[in-house]
């Protein structure tokens, strides 16, 4: 009896460690499972969020144009873009910087030909917006004016390169400035000075040739 009872005790110890170890394999196999299923996912959203960040710095809504520079003169032009972003333009190129009022588009363009970025925006965009607009355009070769009629809310523009936004938070914007401005293979005149030009708004007259010259004058005064 007491042999029968020992047996008894044995396998019953046995069944216990089989089952056991069976539940130590399905935990296992559950904390695995869980852990890959937790891999997979992170793996989907940084996937994701690649993407999505490569389609936000996207700029394939760029338009691009084929303007070609050094065509100059002292009247008003009629440009086919608004904002133009190349063509005929005057001889004065306007001074790099912010400008709360509008600008001669004839002026803006000849800073296009010397690499700047012209960024306009919709006059009635919040102030808040505007500012953020005047922290990106506070380095050289950059300009920054209203523009009435603006097809959008913002227009960054090159030589014959645009994008229109409607954010000034918008990252095209800074990926804009980044790869066109002062860009050598689509600048005409690769690092022309964006300073010695004009300070001239809309709301003034074009100035006149200076002298009655023909040429550009290096020295034009604000």
């Amino acid at each position: 009896m007491t042999k029968e009872k020992t047996q008894a005790r044995r396998e019953h110890l046995a069944r216990m460690r089989a089952d056991q170890k069976r539940k130590e394999r399905r935990a296992a196999l559950l904390m695995w499972g869980i852990g890959g299923l937790v891999i997979v996912v992170i793996v989907a959203l940084v996937a994701v969020y690649v993407v999505k960040d490569r389609s936000a710095k996207s700029l394939d809504a760029v338009k691009s144009f084929t303007y070609k520079g050094s065509d100059h003169s002292w009247t008003k032009v009629s440009y086919k873009e608004s904002p133009p972003v190349g063509g005929t333009h005057n001889y004065y190129w306007q001074n790099c910087g912010i400008y709360d009022k509008p600008i001669h588009s004839e002026h803006a363009v000849h800073s296009l030909e010397h690499g700047a970025v012209w960024i306009t925006y919709s006059p009635d965009l919040p102030q808040a917006e505007v500012d953020k607009l005047k922290t990106i355009a506070s380095a050289d070769y950059m300009l920054l004016s209203p523009y009435p009629g603006l097809p959008s809310k913002i227009a960054a523009s090159s030589w014959n390169h645009q994008v229109l936004l409607n954010s000034a938070d918008d990252p095209r914007l800074t990926q804009f400035v980044k790869k066109y401005k002062q860009n050598p293979t689509t600048t005409p005149e690769y690092g022309a000075s964006c300073t010695g030009g004009v300070g001239t708004t809309s709301d003034q007259p074009l100035p006149p040739p200076s002298n009655g010259s023909e040429q550009p004058h290096e020295e034009a005064q604000n």
